[in-house]
């Protein structure tokens, strides 16, 4: 695959990612702060299977922090969306990629168990992660109060997230998988 193929998709994926997240979500108040229910996970794993972690991982993040970015309720959290997203991307990589070497094999059974297993991992991290930089950077500026109660609606929504991007990430790729394969573009990542 060219580099300009490359860079396209990643650009794809990129405004994917902020499309599904910014116009595809139920945004959940908490006081003058906000989480939501959306599936821009789900476009980063995607991401992630399809160009590599790093690549893939970059490009959710690139378009779910531009999301934030321009959202005045989110702004705040366009560090840790740009972390946490990208983390997504190298688990899923390394998992899918230099782990299950999904690209080397033809068993659709194989594939889908570390598409599977890849997702579940890089979405598990973001459970953990997410709330858990939220919680300190409230701590630090709101108290410990508002810190615990957003802690616990951030993980309640960061679970159901994970879960609903679990399930879509994996039947889309799967889904996706044999067309990639036809058309070669399945030896794209730089995992």
């Amino acid at each position: 695959m060219h580099k300009t193929q490359k860079l396209t998709l990643t650009a794809l994926f990129a405004a994917l990612s902020y499309a599904v997240f910014t116009f595809l979500q139920i945004k959940i108040p908490i006081g003058a702060d906000a989480t939501s229910i959306h599936l821009g996970n789900a476009v980063v794993v995607i991401a992630a299977l399809v160009l590599g972690g790093p690549l893939g991982g970059f490009a959710g993040a690139l378009g779910m922090t531009i999301g934030d970015l321009l959202d005045p309720v989110y702004i705040t959290y366009a560090p840790k969306t740009l972390i946490c997203k990208m983390v997504i991307g190298l688990i899923v990589g390394l998992v899918a990629h230099k782990l299950g070497k999904i690209q080397d094999t033809n068993d659709k059974s194989k594939i889908f168990k570390w598409v599977l297993l890849s997702a579940v991992c890089g979405l598990f991290a973001n459970v953990i992660l997410d709330p858990s930089i939220g919680y300190f950077y409230k701590l630090l500026v709101l108290g410990k109060p508002a810190a615990e109660l957003s802690f616990k609606i951030n993980l309640m929504a960061t679970g159901i997230n994970a879960i609903t991007s679990t399930i879509v990430s994996v039947f889309v790729y799967m889904g996706l998988y044999p067309i990639l394969r036809k058309q070669n573009m399945d030896t794209l990542r730089l995992a």
